[in-house]
Parts: structure tokens; sequence; C-alpha cells
């Protein structure tokens, strides 16, 4: 199908990849819980804006880049550590009665999911090594097929971030009346992301 050699398992192994846990799930738990549905969308098309950016560089070469030169993977993987580091550690120190962390403007949720998707080096890497099992040299068709699998993921990963969301929302609906729920899931999140940070700096 367009080039791609089991486009059902393709699919399978994209939903099996958003539902593992990591920072983009984290924004999209974190945005919804600060700023509802719309925050939450918007961080979903943060997120889906990343990826789209991931998988284009891919297709284009820089995952090679990034295997073949290791100090420009160990730059990019220090600048998304500090990041995660960064924002971990602004969750983790709010108090009852602070202002949010994260703005409450959708476009900062959506800059927020952009960027963190876009500084986890180990996500190129999985598309530079994602890509090539389900191309099928014989019947690839060049930009159609990574145009087809771009499309396929962009919509799975919407469908996917909506469902997270309204979930988020239901459930963050019944915590607001206790505002030490929400300074706890802060520290919850500061503590993940700093988790994350730490793994992507010091751990292959």
């Amino acid at each position: 199908m367009f080039g791609i050699a089991d486009y059902g398992s393709f699919v399978v192994a994209i939903i099996v990849f958003l539902a593992i846990p990591g920072p983009g799930n984290l924004a999209l738990l974190t945005a919804t819980g600060k700023g509802g549905v719309r925050s939450g969308v918007a961080a979903t098309f943060g997120v889906m804006a990343g990826d789209q950016v991931l998988l284009w560089l891919a297709v284009a070469g820089l995952s090679a880049m990034l295997i073949n030169y290791p100090s420009v993977y160990a730059s990019v993987k220090w600048v998304g550590a500090a990041y995660l580091l960064g924002l971990g550690y602004s969750l983790f120190n709010v108090k009852l009665g602070d202002a949010p962390v994260l703005n409450m403007k959708t476009g900062h949720y959506f800059r927020q999911a952009l960027y963190i998707t876009v500084l986890n080096p180990k996500a190129i890497v999985f598309y530079m090594a994602f890509f090539p099992l389900f191309v099928d040299p014989a019947i690839h068709q060049g930009l159609v097929t990574f145009a087809v699998m771009a499309s396929t993921i962009a919509a799975l990963t919407l469908v996917y971030g909506l469902v997270v969301v309204l979930l988020v929302h239901y459930l963050a609906a019944r915590v607001r009346a206790n505002p030490m729920v929400g300074v706890m899931l802060n520290k919850i999140a500061g503590v993940l992301l700093i988790g994350f940070g730490l793994k992507l700096a010091f751990f292959k």
C-alpha cells in the first residue's frame, strides 16, 4: 500500500509508540490539567508538529548525521535534558497559591509540547530506525510513501491525544475542588520530567 510493506503493522507500531510513557504524554497531561481541553488540544497539535519535524528531518538524513557524528547527538541530548530538567524543577517547586508554571495561553502549550518532542534525540533515532522497517524498496513511491506514513502518524496522534485530553479533563474536574491535589500533581509531574531529563542525559 503506497510502498508501505505492512500498513497494519505500521499502524499498530505507532499506537504502541504513542502509548509509551514519556515527555510527550506528560505534556498532554499537564496542559490539560492546567488549561482544560483547549490547552490539551493545543499540546496535542504541538506533539503532532514535533513528530512531523522529526519525521521529515529523518527522511532528509539528519538522523544518520546524529548517529555518525556523536558530538552533534550529544549536544542535542544535553539541550533536551536541560529543558526537561528546568521545566521539571519549576513544576516541583510550585506551592499552593503560586501562579501556574505553564502559561494558560493556548499557544504556549503548543510551543512547549513542540519543544519537548523535537528536543528528544531518541525520537529522532527512533524515526531513523523505524521507517526502513516498513518501506518496501520494490514498490517504494518516494515522497508519496513518506507522505502517507506522515499522515497516518498525524491522524493517529490526533485521535490518541484527543482521547487522553478528554479523559484527563474528566478526571481533573473532580480534583480541582482540592487545591492541594493540584500541587501534588505538579510535584509528581516535576519529578517525572526530572527523571526523563536525567535518563536522557546519563543513560543511553
